[in-house]
């Protein structure tokens, strides 16, 4: 049965048939003295209105789905089993926090496993599962006989504007247990949700410029409730365990170097999300002490089930690392890449500017045939095009507007007239592109262009795809291939250039650093920044020309030589500017000799 929009068992229905005739006042004092929830009800009328809703036997609701807004119920079994392994662990709290409650599960669960709890505290904005968490703890306590239960504070309240200080200052001398499962959702998607149950407007992660515009703004609203009561409460004696995606695991970590908020003994326990919340996320209990007196920057990560450790992560030496024991072994080449990489096109608007081409003539992704001049027509290619090998005919083609970003586009209306009725025709998919990157740019405006797009060869990679393999990629006819934004390249005007950077790129050393950095979880495993990490004067150091003769026709040893002369010549100019701030580098002297 339901009542207010929130299920409620038989036990509690029967406890307020007998108690119908009480005052709300009255009421609640009952209610505190057998479950210990303060203020059941906040007056009368909520009292009436639940005791005419139990009269009404047929009172029965659909569950609504709320999966969109991240919200995914702990369900009992698996808020058991956290509880008492945080016992096992010899966590004895006598306060509980629990933010987002929900449906009460690791309320429920504290009750049944902890000894010495005092007081609870939890708060949730959805009004329903208020009311079903009220029902709940009722229940739990009518079907058990446990005198002196905690005192129970139980806040419909928006978690963003909640006052955590009363809390904290109340409770300095206790041990406090801030537990839970926040939503597992980013702002944006609650913003384009409609939801109001997102933080005041803020770049809290203080991202600038192009940056904040383009995504690294957006933040995971886990994330942003986890660093908010670590913030308040990491001064306290007490611990922090919320089930929470790994992303936000490794984003805590990362802020953690700045930061510095008084947590140690920090582990990641990796829980199989599809089975206990049928959703296809990377997901895990991440646990962690308060109040130590410095301030810890590695996490252990284990398998939540078999306990078993499978790796360490986080900084070494000022360096952000996926896997510790890896990275050791090849850290030498932690340094910086000698050119710089690119990303590539980005557009937004693939349903008129990718192509495909069928018998002589390009067909766009609303199945249309379409007439252009070839000129700006060029091959394309995406993350799954990328898997190691060497390219030079392309799945798609895209229309490049522009030779470098801001370029003015009414060229094509004189130039190109067919291009042009073509876009113009489909404006409305321009017009409506979201990105503040676009607001005052050309008519069909892109990004991710610029004279690097049209070098020759190309040196690529996907940031999506688990694998980290490098492809070259050669012209297709006398044009240069695109890549899409979800990809990252090095352009060379030569061929032997690009086949020895791809060979060092692909040598062992360097595929395991790049293991030992990168995130298989991340949705994004490869980036810029990782790439920039690449130190490939010290791989040279590790090569000898023979290894590349085995894997590259006809190079000898003047190519050879010349790169790596073209390549010392790069760190020296490079390390000459930084050197003019008093910057200093570990290959000032390694580059000129």
């Amino acid at each position: 049965m339901k009542v207010f929009e929130a299920n409620i068992t038989n036990s509690v229905i029967d406890f307020f048939e007998i108690v119908k005739d009480f005052s709300f006042e009255n009421i609640n004092k009952k209610i505190k003295s057998i479950s210990g929830i303060d203020s059941f009800f906040n007056n009368q009328l909520e009292f009436d209105e639940l005791i005419n809703a139990i009269s009404v036997k047929d009172n029965m609701l659909k569950e609504p789905d709320r999966t969109e807004y991240g919200d995914f119920q702990t369900n009992e079994n698996l808020s058991d089993n956290i509880c008492g392994f945080l016992k096992k662990s010899n966590m004895d709290p006598e306060i509980i926090l629990e933010p987002t409650f929900g449906k009460g599960s690791f309320i429920i669960s504290s009750l049944k496993i902890f000894d010495n709890v005092k007081y609870i505290y939890g708060i949730e904005i959805y009004k329903p599962y208020v009311w079903e968490t009220k029902f709940t703890i009722l229940d739990y306590f009518l079907n058990n006989n446990k005198p002196n239960p905690p005192e129970i504070n139980i806040y419909h309240y928006d978690v963003f504007d909640f006052n955590f200080n009363v809390i904290y200052s109340k409770h300095k001398k206790q041990k406090i247990l801030i537990i839970g499962n926040p939503p597992w959702v980013t702002n944006s998607k609650l913003s384009s949700l409609g939801s109001n149950n997102l933080p005041r407007k803020s770049n809290f992660k203080n991202h600038n410029g192009l940056d904040a515009i383009t995504g690294k703004g957006n933040f995971d609203i886990g994330e942003y409730i986890s660093i908010k009561l670590i913030s308040v409460f990491s001064k306290l004696n007490g611990y922090f365990a919320f089930l929470i995606k790994n992303t936000v695991v490794k984003n805590i970590l990362l802020e953690q170097k700045k930061t510095k908020y008084l947590i140690s003994d920090i582990k990641q326990y990796n829980i199989d999300a599809k089975k206990e919340f049928n959703v296809s996320v990377n997901a895990c209990l991440f646990l962690c002490s308060f109040n130590k007196k410095t301030a810890d920057t590695v996490v252990k990560e284990h398998n939540f089930y078999t306990r078993e450790l499978i790796k360490e992560y986080g900084w070494v030496d000022n360096k952000f690392v996926a896997n510790i024991g890896l990275y050791l072994k090849s850290k030498d080449i932690d340094g910086k890449f000698p050119f710089i990489w690119r990303q590539g096109l980005k557009h937004d608007a693939s349903k008129v500017m990718e192509l495909e081409k069928r018998n002589g003539y390009y067909i766009n992704n609303k199945k249309e045939t379409v007439d252009l001049e070839d000129d700006l027509v060029f091959g394309l290619l995406k993350s799954s095009d990328l898997k190691g090998g060497v390219i030079d005919k392309p799945r798609k083609y895209t229309i490049v507007t522009q030779t470098k970003i801001g370029q003015e586009t009414r060229y094509i209306k004189y130039k190109y007239p067919k291009t042009y009725n073509y876009l113009f025709k489909n404006i409305e998919y321009f017009s409506k592109r979201k990105s503040a990157i676009y607001k005052g740019k050309p008519a069909f405006s892109i990004f991710g262009i610029g004279d690097y797009s049209f070098k020759p060869y190309k040196v690529a990679i996907s940031g999506m795809y688990k694998e980290t393999a490098f492809s070259l990629v050669k012209p297709n006819g006398n044009k240069p291939i695109m890549l899409d934004d979800t990809c990252y390249f090095v352009g060379f005007d030569t061929l032997i250039e690009a086949e020895i950077t791809r060979f060092l790129l692909n040598k062992d050393i360097t595929q395991n650093f790049i293991r030992s950095i990168s995130f298989r979880d991340a949705k994004r495993r490869i980036t810029k920044d990782l790439l920039m990490r690449i130190d490939l004067h010290e791989i040279i150091k590790r090569t000898k020309v023979e290894e590349i003769q085995k894997k590259i026709m006809n190079i000898d040893i003047n190519d050879w030589l010349n790169y790596k002369e073209k390549l010392a010549k790069n760190y020296f100019i490079k390390n000459h500017q930084l050197n003019l701030f008093g910057i200093q580098t570990k290959h000032e002297t390694q580059c000129i000799r």
